[in-house]
């Protein structure tokens, strides 16, 4: 059987969130890191020069940069974020995300 997140919502657990990931000279690579329905945590990978359009979410959101600098634009306001840095997106705010260099970060999804 295949496991689908990296994490068990029944066991506890550790994964390595700064693991290399191979082949992401192009494109963006995601991969569930635990998955309950209240809460999902999803581990991305962008190349340099990726991009996602503005969207939203019903979820609030915790966005945490791992690797690299990215850009977050949040309405009307563009966040640099770097290594360490957190950002919170309330339900429903519209957001876009640009990578001017490879980044990687860990989004935590809450549901309320």
């Amino acid at each position: 059987m295949k496991k689908n997140t990296l994490l068990s919502p029944t066991e506890s657990g550790t994964c390595a969130l700064l693991a290399p990931v191979e082949n992401v000279t192009h494109g963006i690579v995601s991969r569930a890191v635990l998955t309950t329905p209240a809460l999902r945590l999803t581990l991305f990978h962008f190349a340099a020069g990726q991009e996602l359009s503005e969207h939203t979410s019903k979820a609030r959101a915790l966005v945490q940069i791992l690797t690299g600098t990215c850009e977050f634009t949040v309405g009307p306001k563009k966040h640099v974020l770097r290594p360490g840095d957190l950002l919170h997106l309330p339900p429903g705010a519209p957001h876009a995300v640009n990578a001017p260099e490879a980044f990687s970060m860990l989004l935590t999804q809450v549901t309320e």
